[in-house]
This record gives C-alpha cells, sequence and structure tokens, in this order.
C-alpha cells in the first residue's frame, strides 16, 4: 500500500508506539531451566547457580529461541477507519482513524521491540542482525527482516498506486529492495473489488490521460473480492481495493510507493503538479505487465485436527491459513522464521522451554530455530491463524 512520501506529504505518518495493551505470560528456559521473570520493566533471572541466561542477554552467545511478541505501529491513512478494532477484535487500540498496523516490522520507520520472555526491550532489528542463523535463517545475511506483516483497513478506497522492484528501487531510490506484496482478505462487504494491473492494449498517454481523468476502470482490471481470497501482487504491477475491505498484507520489508491520485494517504488536496509529477513518477514504475487475479488457494490438508491452505507461494515469500479444530503439534515453515497472527480467540503456542500466549489479532515472530511447537487453541472454539514465511527454495538462491 502507498507511503507516505508517495505523494511527497510534508508531514510524515503518525505512530502509535506500544498500543495493543499485550500482556504476555511466557515460560522460557535455556538449558539451564532459568526462569526471566518481568518486574518493572527489568529482567531478572531467577538465581540457581548459573549465568548462563545473563550470557545470552549479552546477545553474542546463544540465541533463546521462544515466540516474539512484538510492538506494533499504526498508521493513519484516510482510507482507513475502525476496522481492524471493530471487525478483528484488536485490542488495547487508541481512538481514531487505524487504516494500518504494522504487526511484525523491522522497518526504520517502524522499528518493532519486543515484548515479552528475556529479550524484552530489545529492538527486532539488533535481535535479527545479531542472530541471523538461529532467528532468520541459516546462511542469511542482510539489513532487515526479509518480510513484513500488517492489518489493513480499506473502509475507504484506497490509493491507486505502484511499488517499484528491486533494481528500481536500489538505483532510483537507494533503497535495498523493492516491494512484492500479497493480500490475504479476512473480511469483505458484498461488491468489494480490486483494480489489479493495466489493460495490455493501454498505451502509455492512455494511461496517463486516465490517470488524471481518474478514469481507471478504463484502463485497469476489475476483480471481485471475497473473505478467504489472496491476491499476489508483484512490484511493478498498477493496483487499489476497496471500499469495506480488511486484509492482512505480506510483503517486502519496504515503504516505497508512488501514487496517482490527487490527495495525498492523508486525504490533503495535491497541487495541479504535483499530481501530474507523481502520475508519471508512478508509469515510470510499471515495470510487470502481471495481471494478478484473486486466488480461494490451494488446500493442502483438511483433517481432525486442522485446515490448512496455501494461499500463495512465490519465490519472496509463502502465506498459508489455518483453521484449528484441536491442538496441533507441527514444525512451521520451511526452515526459516515464521510470522503468526491471530485472528480468533487467545491461543496458546507450546514449544519444548515453555508457552506464550497469543491474544486475538495479535501476531508473533516464530524464529528458525524454534523447533516443533503445539498449537493449542481455545477450548471449545475453533482456532484461525495466517502464517507467513520464506520458501525453502530461497536458502539455495
Amino acid at each position: 500500500m502507498p507511503s507516505a512520501s508517495a505523494t511527497r506529504a510534508p508531514a510524515p505518518a503518525r505512530r502509535a508506539r506500544g498500543e495493543g495493551g499485550i500482556a504476555p505470560q511466557c515460560r522460557c528456559g535455556t538449558a539451564a531451566r532459568e526462569r526471566a521473570t518481568m518486574r518493572d520493566g527489568a529482567i531478572r533471572a531467577s538465581a540457581r547457580g548459573s549465568r548462563c541466561l545473563e550470557a545470552a542477554l549479552d546477545m553474542t552467545d546463544d540465541f533463546i529461541a521462544y515466540p516474539l511478541l512484538l510492538t506494533y505501529g499504526v498508521r493513519r491513512y484516510a482510507f482507513g477507519a475502525r476496522a481492524i478494532v471493530e471487525r478483528l477484535g484488536k485490542a488495547g487500540v487508541q481512538d481514531g482513524v487505524v487504516a494500518e498496523t504494522w504487526e511484525v516490522s523491522d522497518h526504520p520507520s517502524e522499528p518493532a521491540l519486543v515484548v515479552n520472555g528475556p529479550y524484552r526491550g530489545r529492538p527486532l532489528g539488533a535481535l535479527v542482525q545479531a542472530h541471523p542463523d538461529t532467528l532468520v535463517r541459516l546462511g542469511w545475511r542482510g539489513p532487515h527482516l526479509p518480510l513484513l506483516v500488517k492489518l489493513l483497513d480499506a473502509t475507504h478506497v484506497l490509493p491507486v498506486h505502484v511499488h517499484p522492484d528491486d533494481a528500481t528501487a536500489a538505483s532510483r531510490y537507494g533503497e535495498p529492495n523493492g516491494k512484492d506484496e500479497a493480500w490475504h482478505v479476512l473480511w469483505a462487504a458484498p461488491g468489494a473489488s480490486a483494480l489489479v494491473g493495466v489493460r495490455p492494449d493501454v498505451s502509455p498517454a492512455s494511461l496517463r490521460s486516465a490517470l488524471l481523468a481518474c478514469a481507471y476502470d478504463d484502463v485497469m482490471l476489475r476483480h471481485p473480492l471475497r473473505a478467504g481470497d489472496t491476491v499476489d501482487v508483484p512490484a511493478g504491477v498498477l493496483h487499489t481495493f476497496g471500499p469495506d475491505t480488511l486484509i492482512l498484507e505480506v510483503q517486502q520489508t519496504s515503504d516505497l510507493a508512488e501514487s496517482a491520485v490527487a490527495t495525498d494517504v492523508f486525504g490533503r488536496a495535491l497541487t495541479r503538479a504535483t499530481w501530474e509529477a507523481n502520475v508519471d513518477a508512478t508509469i515510470a514504475l510499471l515495470t510487470s505487465d502481471a495481471q494478478p487475479r484473486p486466488s480461494a488457494g490451494v488446500l493442502v490438508h483438511d483433517g481432525d485436527t486442522h485446515r490448512r491452505v496455501e494461499g500463495c507461494r512465490n519465490e519472496r515469500y509463502v502465506l498459508e491459513r489455518w483453521t484449528l479444530r484441536s491442538s496441533v503439534r507441527a514444525h512451521l515453515g520451511e526452515g526459516g522464521f515464521v510470522t503468526f497472527t491471530n485472528l480468533a480467540g487467545p491461543l496458546t503456542i507450546e514449544f519444548d522451554d515453555g508457552e506464550e500466549r497469543i491474544e486475538r489479532a495479535s501476531s508473533c515472530v516464530l524464529p528458525a530455530s524454534l523447533g516443533p511447537v503445539t498449537l493449542h487453541p481455545e477450548p471449545g472454539s475453533d482456532g484461525d491463524a495466517v502464517l507467513c514465511f520464506e520458501p525453502a527454495s530461497i536458502a539455495a538462491t
């Protein structure tokens, strides 16, 4: 979705640090089974004749693998409202427009902090850099966690916009990567739709004229959206969606975009000259002729304990939707980290050294070295979660 800089808005997006009211309940252990307890924001290890926890917290020795709950940032763009709170039940969010919550973010504009366990108070990015093999995946090195996950409320229509690919992000913006993204539809009103991709017979001149006339349907492809659909949108593809749509988005860690509409992301009118310059910049980023369509996904498993649907898979990421009918033990992901977003009632993730409670509409990172976990939905109700991770094939590239 568009960044605040896409329309050259003078004011930065407002961030809300630490919203969410998470009350973590963590039982984490080291090889010596020491416990870390939280009192007044300080981490104190119970004394059991060993200093291995203190050594691990120094971030130079072995990584302590457990589900990492995070702070999240809030973007208050004009297309949002309160659907993340009212439809998903996310608790502790401040009043006002909530267009996006950045659930898992190692982006410099929304750097998440860990809020639970031994690494409480540590920046996610610092852990990523200190422990790339055990947190991200074996052999990985990079400037930030490769994936960013957000919840996005399109109560109103998003701006028509585009994201750069990796090569353009490096050459034009000096950024390490561009932005492929996928939207997984959590809720959509009847008649909700997306415009994705430019019609193949449209010339650049015709496209420019249509964008300046706001005649988007004349040059773009419209598709209906339904709950459960996933739309995988490569960089370089013009797109928008809404109104009355609520999605989870997984993307490369980037906030680069150019927008083709006459207002900035906060709804403020642009000058004609700025608008035209933005339209030209948008057209210059259309490096892909892909025409993505919504997909109901591929059923991977449907058994007594759980149902698993693969919403999309590409060279960057995999998105899966899990329905939990009872407790499930599994090794999640494909050898690397996993982002886990809980969409239903409280859910417990049990791992070798403890367990972690994940509240409704909350997310966490499961480190690569965590090993198998058991997912326990709330008694008497089904669990519902979206998992995102890098494909196993990425380790060979």
